[in-house]
């Protein structure tokens, strides 16, 4: 019998978000067990769920151009990010945007999920958890990378390149869109991180004229 996104989720996830680093699978009282974070306990129940349903390839395609309609999307962002904005009319929103778009039965419903837990300013978090995943499942390298403004494709097929140069073979790229950051990129590979972001040179050079006061 397949299994349903409310099997995966709820209860526990509403319950503190599986405080115990467990979230139910089926009322049969399997569990999937995750020592990371709340992200990641999404996430993990995703793939479960979309491998259960032998939908994995679909939902890892629908959940990347999730990603990129966030990153895209200006008011998406803010809808996400607003703790101002009524949880019925976010849903709505959202629903009618992810049905417009085609986005299947699965990823609607998991989006809600998130949303009826109160969990959307966490939804890009989720995107990204997933995509670390699925690599980690196929041995693929995953790249964060922050930008001010959403990468063109040369800009992605540079970045790639210079991945390559790096010795990084085949790489994915999990792009999200900060325009905090003002400028530049952030890179994070595991536990690396190059950071040429604006931001952070401008608050060097502050550092430094302090020093040098």
């Amino acid at each position: 019998m397949k299994r349903h996104v409310t099997d995966l989720v709820p209860p526990a996830l509403v319950w503190g978000d599986v405080a115990d680093g467990t979230a139910p699978l089926a009322t049969g009282g399997s569990t999937i067990s995750s020592g990371g974070g709340l992200t990641d306990r999404y996430a993990a129940a995703l793939y479960s769920l979309a491998e259960d349903q032998s939908a994995l390839d679909q939902i890892v395609g629908e959940i990347e151009a999730l990603g990129r309609l966030i990153d895209e999307n200006a008011d998406l962002r803010r809808l996400l990010g607003s703790p101002l904005i009524d949880l019925k009319t976010a849903q709505s929103a959202l629903s009618e945007s992810l049905r417009s778009q085609g986005f299947s039965k699965l990823t609607q419903d998991f989006v809600g999920v998130v949303a009826g837990n109160r969990r959307l300013n966490a939804l890009r978090g989720i995107v990204t958890a997933f995509a670390a995943l699925v690599a980690a499942k196929r041995g693929i390298v995953v790249a964060d990378v922050t930008t001010a403004f959403p990468m063109t494709d040369v800009q992605e097929q540079q970045l790639r390149a210079r991945l390559i140069e790096a010795g990084y073979g085949q790489v994915n790229l999990a792009k999200r869109v900060d325009a905090s950051i003002l400028g530049g990129l952030i890179v994070k590979i595991g536990a690396r991180l190059y950071d040429t972001s604006l931001k952070s040179r401008l608050q060097r050079l502050q550092y430094a004229m302090k020093g040098a006061a």
